[in-house]
């Protein structure tokens, strides 16, 4: 999707620099320099001239970047102390330069000359830059290891010290940064949970690479955030309920309809013209008195959904199944029935993915262009366990390749798989949604969003970032402990950025 912007790997991250640097006919230091200019603007709101902030480079470019760096808060009155850790003889050209035009560095290049970090209030990490490809060893493992010993708030220039960009790392020695500016373009690790103590939280700068050249690379990786809003359709002053489709959601059961309540309100808050949903009767005056919007039909068993007791199911722009749906027998044939007679891309969630994965021959039921909606542990029911989160992206594109659907696999940083081999790493989003029924409620929306005949894909990437900015939105007014899955509901508003 062009408007999305790719993730590069390590090589082409360097093309990237090297096209900028012959095409813009700028120097190598003068990129150089802009990229630290870039990082000093984005920590700047986050200082204060009162702290003691340590300065940690190595011998390559990104020391190169935090020798600027130290230059230039020096320049601004904050108190900085530059060390260099020398684990190699030579530097590199331009790294040089910027050391050089600092006079107080602190060489390390010994396990005996490693400094107290803990007299320091931040600490900026420029050690190791994003073509690491190697565990870290000797008196340089000694000074991350006491750098994050310090517990100090660390700034991490463009990589953690320590981390891989394109795989998963062989060691535990990396830099544990509070935040990492990366430079253009977030790198593809920091996506893996397996990172996420030390990448806890990152920002790009953007540093002047040459973004058509950027977007020119092969790439299956892309980032998720506010661009997608440019695919939104506006809604016509002469239009009906009927413009905006009639979306069925299948939900709930005994002790579960909190969920089918949850699915129903967003998909009505997603912009969906009508909505019905179909519950067992225990459910009836739950739906009605709950969401006055919304149809309700019942099925006739009191405490589970046994049986399509509906009109003809094509009528319907888009049905989603799923939602405290349970997996009883009876259940199940229902969701094979549905898989069997749709005609349509499903929305297909929680107990109804658990039901497909107990049942090999479901799958290949499954309506091309349908989209599933698993967490992790209903995923490795679909498919098999995984050792690593980049064993679980390669079974996800897989399946969606094999199947032909979209795949939403719910976790901190969600992705979304299309048929095509894309994955896209949604952005947006905060820990306080994981909460009991944070997963009903996106289910709602891309059930809405793709009755209003929003392509799957397009429903799935739309859904899963507003879901996310809409979690956003109630986190910044409840916090991350208060945060409900009603509360992403009422923050949520579907609209151009």
């Amino acid at each position: 999707m062009k408007i999305l912007e790719k993730i590069l790997n390590v090589s082409q991250t360097r093309e990237a620099d090297n096209h900028t640097i012959l095409k813009e006919e700028i120097s190598s230091f003068a990129l150089m320099g802009q990229a630290s200019l870039a990082f000093v603007k984005a920590i700047e709101p986050l200082l204060q001239r009162s702290q003691k902030i340590a300065i940690v480079g190595g011998v390559g470019n990104n020391g190169g970047d935090g020798f600027a760096i130290a230059r230039i808060l020096r320049n601004k009155k904050y108190n900085i102390q530059p060390f260099l850790v020398q684990f190699k003889e030579t530097l590199t050209p331009d790294c040089i330069i910027n050391y050089e035009k600092l006079h107080d560095t602190i060489v390390i290049n010994s396990t005996s000359e490693i400094p107290d970090f803990f007299e320091y209030d931040v600490i900026i990490d420029g050690i190791f830059g994003f073509g690491l490809s190697r565990p870290i060893t000797g008196f340089t493992k000694q000074v991350i290891e006491n750098i994050n010993k310090a517990k100090k708030t660390v700034y991490a220039v463009d990589v953690p010290s320590g981390l891989y960009c394109d795989t998963l790392p062989d060691s535990e020695t990396i830099v544990q940064a509070d935040t990492v500016v990366s430079f253009q373009r977030p790198k593809l690790s920091f996506f893996f949970p397996e990172n996420g103590n030390y990448v806890k939280n990152w920002k790009t700068v953007d540093i002047g690479l040459d973004e058509n050249f950027i977007q020119q690379q092969k790439s299956n990786f892309f980032i998720l955030n506010e661009k997608i809003t440019e695919i939104l359709t506006p809604r016509l002053r002469q239009s009906h309920k009927g413009s905006y489709g009639h979306a069925l959601l299948i939900a709930g059961s005994y002790g579960k309809m909190g969920a089918a309540v949850l699915s129903s309100k967003a998909c009505l808050r997603s912009g969906t013209g009508l909505l019905t949903t179909y519950v067992p009767k225990c459910g009836y005056q739950i739906i009605q008195s709950s969401i006055p919007e919304a149809m309700c039909l019942t099925d006739e068993n009191e405490e589970f959904v046994t049986q399509l007791q509906l009109p003809e199911i094509s009528k319907y722009d888009v049905v989603g199944i799923g939602p405290g749906l349970d997996t009883n027998e009876k259940t199940a044939q229902v969701v094979k029935k549905l898989l069997s007679e749709s005609k349509n891309p499903l929305v297909i969630d929680a107990d109804a993915i658990n039901i497909i994965a107990q049942n090999e021959e479901l799958k290949s039921l499954l309506p091309k262009n349908s989209i599933l909606t698993p967490h992790i542990k209903e995923f490795d029911r679909l498919v098999g366990k995984s050792d690593t989160s980049t064993e679980r992206f390669q079974k996800q594109l897989e399946f969606s390749a094999k199947y032909q659907c979209v795949v939403v696999l719910k976790n901190a940083y969600t992705t979304i798989s299309s048929p095509e081999g894309n994955l896209y790493f949604n952005t947006s989003g905060n820990q306080g949604m994981a909460t009991g029924g944070s997963g009903d409620v996106l289910t709602g929306i891309i059930t809405g969003l793709l009755a209003q005949n929003y392509s799957s894909l397009h429903a799935a990437l739309l859904g899963v970032y507003f879901h996310g900015k809409a979690g956003d939105e109630a986190a910044s007014k409840k916090g991350y402990n208060a945060l409900i899955a009603s509360d992403i509901i009422d923050a949520l508003r579907i609209e151009k950025h």
